[in-house]
């Protein structure tokens, strides 16, 4: 009856296809490709698919500058904020989250990103030195800072395997670390169709970083959070060696203005650099694509020659446990990205693309910033907090040589 409850969803919605190769799994993947296939909702690909098809309409948003602090100017403030913040953290009122969902493919490595070693002569891979600069904060303030890791089905088996082969870098498995799964939705070829992966089953791909919120709410990961008090929530990606994700100054001016999102931020390197920037956007906090500024609002500055669209956003960002329950209530507005990807076609045969052939859906983090009225942005110094491991060394910049060189010096390890 299941199954001939699926094939009538499936000729509803012209997907017929996802069936093809159903007969030849065992039954393990049987069941599991209809359990993939009763958690699609078809009516949000649909849509999703006539907006990859539609071409985009010119925004007409109101893109305005907006205040931020800058950590390093803010003289006898520094020590107020800081010490409002180091209060709440001896509390023990602050958790972290890693976002550790994608692979390390980019780099060259087999297997999950946060398992890369990017060149040290310790050797420790990014997660180890995540987790040092936990212990480290945890131990000055003489408090458990529970580490919330978000795995993806695709490397969630391996990254639990390998903390737990390297005994959980010393930090307490059962009382400190978490891991929990983000979201995932079908990839669909340009005909609307969802494509079926080499395995036989649902060609699935995780959903962005802008899906932690729901992934936070949904894995129960916020109610964990309140049990144990939590009040704060740290979010950043696995790939900044230098993140510093325990930050007495952010929180204590996330307390004093009475805001629930608190971001860092680092100037930009020069105006044209491609990153997105902090702005307001119809009069909301935001964050906008470098394709969506003109030269004239990259070269703007202000009184005192400081670019009015300057502040970068690095994922770096601070959120009261309210607000990421609010914002994981419901799905973020996703983007499309156009992306190869190989699957099993008709006939059975296993497709490996030159070019993009499939698009791929994301949700991204600061879409939610606009649920908010105020937030509170904090310039740090690129050299002190900024290290990211994205590309490999060929590429010259964001590769484990200029992280390893920000690491070393920021650490005085010759």
């Amino acid at each position: 009856m299941e199954l001939e409850e699926i094939k009538a969803i499936l000729k509803k919605y012209g997907q017929e296809h996802l069936l093809n190769h159903y007969e030849e799994l065992d039954e393990m993947s049987k069941r599991k490709l209809l359990e993939e296939i009763k958690n699609i909702d078809f009516e949000l690909m649909n849509s999703l698919y006539r907006k990859a098809e539609k071409e985009e309409e010119k925004s007409k948003d109101e893109i305005t500058p907006i205040e931020y602090l800058d950590k390093y100017k803010l003289n006898e403030k520094y020590k107020y904020y800081e010490a409002i913040g180091k209060k709440k953290i001896k509390e023990g009122k602050l958790a972290v989250v890693t976002m550790a969902g994608g692979q390390g493919t980019r780099l060259g490595h087999d297997g999950p990103k946060g398992t890369y070693d990017i060149g040290l002569a310790s050797h420790k891979s990014l997660f180890e030195l995540l987790c040092d600069g936990i212990k480290e904060e945890a131990k000055k303030y003489d408090v458990t800072i529970p580490w919330f890791v978000m795995t993806s089905r695709q490397n969630n088996k391996e990254t639990v395997e390998f903390f737990r082969k390297n005994k959980f870098f010393g930090y307490q498995k059962d009382k400190n670390i978490f891991f929990f799964n983000q979201g995932e939705l079908p990839m669909m070829d340009t005909e609307g169709k969802i494509l079926i992966g080499e395995d036989g089953l649902i060609k699935l791909a995780a959903d962005g970083h802008g899906g932690t919120y729901e992934a936070l709410v949904k894995n129960g990961m916020t109610n964990k959070m309140k049990e144990m008090g939590i009040e704060w929530v740290f979010i950043a990606g696995v790939d900044n060696c230098l993140i510093k994700m325990v930050d007495p100054v952010l929180m204590g001016i996330a307390e004093d203005k009475k805001v629930t999102v608190a971001c860092k931020s680092i100037v930009k390197a020069n105006p044209q650099e491609k990153v997105g920037v902090f702005c307001k956007k119809n009069g909301k906090p935001n964050v906008i694509e470098y394709t969506e500024i003109t030269d004239e609002m990259a070269n703007a500055t202000d009184e005192n020659g400081e670019l009015l669209y300057g502040e970068s956003h690095i994922l770096s960002n601070l959120f009261n446990i309210s607000a990421i329950e609010r914002m994981g209530a419901n799905p973020l507005p996703y983007h499309i990205a156009y992306k190869k990807a190989s699957y099993m076609d008709k006939d059975g045969n296993i497709i490996v693309p030159d070019t993009p052939n499939a698009y791929k859906f994301e949700a991204f983090l600061f879409d939610a910033f606009g649920e908010v009225d105020e937030m509170a942005v904090l310039r740090v110094r690129r050299e002190e907090e900024f290290a990211p491991v994205k590309n490999m060394d060929s590429a010259g910049v964001d590769c484990p040589r200029t992280a390893r060189k920000l690491y070393e010096a920021f650490y005085h390890l010759d």
